[in-house]
């Protein structure tokens, strides 16, 4: 479950959210069923409160969400994304600190 900062990306929505944004996007691709990625929720969670205004933090559950899970080649989850200006900027798989997934944004906002 994602926290109240924490957007939904879907493939509804990706275009206008991501690929348009005007600031930098990190997508955790999960799943209901996927351990690892409800241990790392919460810290993206804390990250979209954190970088508010300076970038999106979100989500896509790759099961409803198959078309996108296949444009991302995501073969693994959870896996994190950032994107900046419609392109993969950085791609993490597995379980990461928080620290290390501020630094993904840190550099894609720098």
């Amino acid at each position: 479950m994602a926290g109240a900062a924490t957007l939904t990306f879907t493939e509804q929505n990706y275009q206008s959210e991501v690929a348009e944004s005007a600031v930098p996007v990190m997508i955790d691709f999960w799943a209901e069923w996927c351990q690892p990625c409800r241990m790392i929720g919460p810290s993206i969670d804390q990250l979209a409160i954190e970088y508010q205004g300076k970038a999106k933090v979100g989500k896509v559950d790759i099961e409803p969400n198959r078309n996108l899970a296949l444009q991302f080649n995501i073969q693994n989850i959870p896996c994190v994304i950032v994107v900046k200006g419609g392109k993969v900027v950085s791609r993490v798989v597995g379980i990461k600190s928080k620290a290390d997934l501020a630094k993904m944004l840190d550099s894609a906002i720098a």
